[in-house]
């Protein structure tokens, strides 16, 4: 089985502005998530964006004043950020998101990890490894904001099966795999033709 940063390079990264929308969808959305729980800087201060993807949420942080480190581990992801920085303070970093803390100069204000990219992580050490991380990377006073998606109750027969979406050429479906410990999903992209 690939690792999730091979799965998202290979299979996820190609198709993921399509999975969220479309580009201008996606970073709408974003913004007004940013917008709905983001301090506002008084001054250019340091945010990290965990997991950064295509900026969803790096663009907007740098639309609101932060100079922003987007952090993900996937270059196809990151090129997309890239190609639409202009003149934003964003700086991409393509690194395993546990790494953050080696690529900041000083203390970040806010540190997002939004999505579900808190459960791609491999284990519940790697969960704790990366609080403590924020925490020492954190500025005093600064904020933490992580969101996910709850499976704590595992699903049973075809709740299972989580369409994400469908257009006239593909269909993306997640499968879950519910286990003691963790929750394995299978990304399944069926495509026309």
């Amino acid at each position: 089985m690939p690792s999730v940063i091979e799965h998202y390079e290979s299979h996820l990264a190609p198709i993921y502005v399509w999975m969220a929308g479309g580009l201008e969808a996606a970073i709408a959305r974003g913004q007004a998530e940013v917008d709905a729980v983001c301090p506002h800087p008084l001054r250019t201060q340091w945010a990290v964006d965990l997991g950064a993807g295509f900026g969803m949420h790096a663009i907007p942080l740098a639309n609101i004043g932060y100079s922003v480190l987007a952090i993900d581990s996937s270059r196809t992801l990151l090129d997309l950020t890239e190609s639409h920085v202009a003149a934003r303070p964003i700086q991409t970093v393509r690194d395993d998101l546990l790494s953050f803390g080696k690529h900041l100069k000083t203390p970040a204000t806010l540190i997002l990890c939004m999505g579900d990219t808190l459960t791609h992580l491999p284990d519940r050490e790697s969960v704790e490894g990366l609080f403590v991380n924020v925490s020492e990377a954190l500025e005093g006073g600064g904020t933490f904001i992580v969101t996910f998606r709850n499976y704590s109750t595992p699903l049973t027969g075809l709740d299972r099966f989580i369409p994400v979406r469908s257009d006239a050429d593909r269909i993306l479906n997640c499968f879950l795999e519910f286990d003691d410990s963790a929750v394995t999903v299978h990304d399944i992209l069926i495509r026309a033709g």
